[in-house]
């Protein structure tokens, strides 16, 4: 279980409305920890909210954009009373795909600003107390599309494989003042977020995740940083790590045409 005495009294968690998020706030709740839950959608938002209140928990919730010029300004509106030990950022879904010659360069930067922009102000916020008083966690949700550049999804993938490396040098900065950083790298999850985008979870012989099972791996591999990867997807991250990217890369491309509708590709 989540130590309480070094992740709490209160964790934040970015995308803590379903899906892997609830699941982050649920097991958070059951260690004792109170929360802070962020989320775009107020309605997913308090449902979840009920259920972890009713743990015997502090709940506080902000219903947020997190790429709006306002977003930090109302975080700590909502925290700066409060003693963060634990910033968990599960905001960085994709919520655009497209070919990116011929798309939309603002809402490519939507993706930047939301997987780089936002991550990096949440961070630098709650880290520098955790640095301050020595103790904390800082749990980075990522995903194995960060391994490999992909058709549709070009600037999804660039943005993932930045939280990986990011996580690697914070976790070596942050190591010496007993704070630790992990990110967590999620493969196919049956989460509503991945059933919106039409994912296909039967696929035989592909492995697909559940949400509360990636966060209570998530949170054991706290102390073991930087990169952890969900159980069930190790191959899947060695093959991606290959030198042959071309070939890599093509299989790749292939092998998502049976994941996604063709509406999508």
């Amino acid at each position: 279980m989540t130590d309480s005495s070094k992740y709490g009294p209160w964790a934040v968690v970015a995308g803590g409305s379903e899906g892997v998020g609830a699941s982050f706030a649920h097991q958070l709740a059951d260690a004792g920890l109170n929360l802070v839950l962020l989320a775009r959608k107020p309605g997913p938002l308090e449902e979840t909210a009920t259920e972890v209140r009713a743990k015997g928990v502090e709940v506080r919730t902000l219903a947020v954009d997190l790429t709006e010029s306002d977003a930090m300004s109302r975080i700590r509106e909502a925290t700066d009373d409060v003693e963060v030990g634990l910033l968990v950022f599960n905001a960085g879904a994709n919520t655009y795909g497209h070919e990116f010659v011929s798309g939309d360069l603002a809402r490519f930067q939507q993706v930047i600003d939301l997987n780089v922009g936002a991550q990096m102000a949440l961070v630098q916020h709650f880290g520098a107390p955790m640095k301050e008083r020595r103790r904390g966690g800082i749990l980075l949700v990522g995903s194995l599309a960060g391994f490999m550049g992909q058709a549709q999804i070009s600037i999804y993938s660039a943005v993932k494989a930045f939280c990986r490396v990011f996580a690697e040098g914070l976790w070596l900065e942050m190591r010496e003042y007993d704070v630790d950083v992990v990110e967590f790298v999620l493969g196919v999850t049956r989460t509503p977020a991945m059933a919106r985008a039409g994912l296909n979870f039967d696929i035989p012989g592909m492995h697909v995740s559940e949400p509360d099972d990636v966060a209570r791996q998530a949170l054991a591999a706290l102390p073991e940083g930087p990169v952890q990867v969900a159980a069930g997807n190790e191959k899947a991250v060695e093959a991606r790590s290959g030198t042959d990217r071309a070939k890599l890369v093509l299989g790749a491309h292939e092998a998502s045409k049976r994941l996604l509708p063709a509406s999508s590709r």
